[in-house]
């Protein structure tokens, strides 16, 4: 089956670029940075399904995208995590934590309701993401 990315996440996110393996989306609400992994595989709703090849990859992908975040937001703690209840393709969210934030120390799922970025708010935040991704990411 061709990948197609699941309609939820097609409504939720922005579509930032793809890496090797993944598509990389930012989550639309701008109460917490929040990025979006979604391996570009047909019918994939676990990560064993993955190859071992692209386990890996999955992985590295990941680490490299929690890391940059991390730094680049100045980030208390990273929540990485690959949940799937509501949307069952594989994608692993990555959100960055402040001790301070609206939500800490609970997990953000469903605690309160997106806040979607303001034009304003994109224009300033889409550039350093393209800077901070740019050797990595294409369009």
């Amino acid at each position: 089956m061709a990948f197609q990315l699941h309609p939820q996440l097609q409504k939720d996110c922005i579509r930032l670029g793809r890496l090797e393996l993944c598509q990389l989306l930012l989550m639309n609400d701008s109460q917490y940075p929040w990025f979006i992994l979604v391996p570009e595989i047909g019918d994939i709703r676990e990560i064993y399904q993955l190859t071992p090849t692209d386990r890996s990859l999955l992985q590295e992908e990941s680490c490299q995208l929690a890391e940059r975040l991390a730094g680049l937001f100045k980030a208390d703690k990273m929540n990485v995590a690959a949940i799937g209840n509501l949307v069952p393709q594989l994608h692993i969210h990555h959100i960055v934590r402040y001790r301070l934030d609206k939500a800490w120390p609970a997990p953000v799922w469903g605690k309160f309701d997106a806040v979607p970025y303001t034009e304003h708010q994109l224009e300033e935040l889409l550039p350093k993401i393209k800077t901070a991704f740019d050797d990595i990411l294409t369009r």
